[in-house]
């Protein structure tokens, strides 16, 4: 299939798998005598299995090892597993530190009379 229907039925954008065979996430598929890319239902696959890592917040250091894994029949479950708790654990600092821009946010924000005048807490917490 081409890179158009590999998106499609990936779910994946045509700049993202150009992106993912640059950077060596999945291999350059073969090529048509028409010089168009011939994407195979397995390409597909690790686009979708790429896709889900991505939503997981993944990076791509982390893609390339949970790829390795995902094809290795030998591998230890403990490793994947610990993958996935480290990336747990990665966003939870970032849900913590999301939580703490929020408030601050928040109570800039009730501080703020919203009129007319030009003082505004907004204004002058971001300058310090």
């Amino acid at each position: 299939m081409n890179i158009g229907a590999a998106s499609q039925a990936s779910g994946v954008s045509q700049r993202m798998i150009r992106h993912y065979e640059k950077i060596g996430l999945i291999p350059a598929p073969p090529r048509r005598g028409s010089g168009y890319r011939d994407y195979s239902d397995a390409d597909v696959h690790r686009l979708r299995f790429i896709a889900n890592a991505r939503d997981l917040g993944f990076g791509t250091e982390e893609i390339t090892t949970l790829l390795a894994l995902w094809s290795d029949r030998e591998r230890a479950s403990s490793e994947v597993k610990a993958l996935a708790l480290a990336q747990a654990d990665e966003l939870g600092r970032k849900a913590k530190a999301l939580e703490n821009m929020r408030r601050t946010l928040l109570d800039l924000a009730r501080q703020c009379h919203g009129d007319n005048r030009p003082d505004c807490p907004i204004i002058d917490g971001l300058a310090t």
